[in-house]
């Protein structure tokens, strides 16, 4: 099985930085787009940040500026570099990533989402 494991969350003032982190493990064979969602109370989930494996990433437009995805193709993990945080990012983020598994019917991707971790931009 695969799991995505998240961690960097936590509180931060206005203005201040955080890094995500999430790491993919299992059986996997490779990993294709990987990018990080939010949803804060209310609202609907959102994009954030995407990046694919050849490195092209794309963002939200609230976030465009502020916040930088990369990744480390060699330990399937995705990082989210959050600077100039703002109230209205607080949100639990979920990662997600594309994942390309072998099964019996021959290689499949699937999408997978980790648990979340709670992001709070408060003062």
């Amino acid at each position: 099985q695969v799991q995505l494991v998240e961690s960097g969350g936590g509180l931060v003032q206005p203005g201040g930085s955080l890094r995500l982190s999430c790491e993919a493990s299992g059986r996997i064979f490779s990993i294709n787009t990987m990018g990080w969602y939010r949803q804060a109370p209310g609202k609907q989930r959102e994009l954030v940040a995407a990046i694919t494996a050849g490195g092209s990433a794309k963002y939200g437009d609230s976030v465009k500026g502020r916040f930088t995805i990369f990744r480390d193709n060699a330990k399937n993990t995705v990082f989210l570099q959050m600077n100039s945080l703002k109230p209205e990012d607080t949100a639990v983020y979920y990662c997600n990533a594309r994942i390309v598994v072998v099964t019996e019917m021959g290689p499949y991707e699937y999408d997978y989402w980790g648990q979340g971790t709670q992001v709070t931009v408060s003062s």
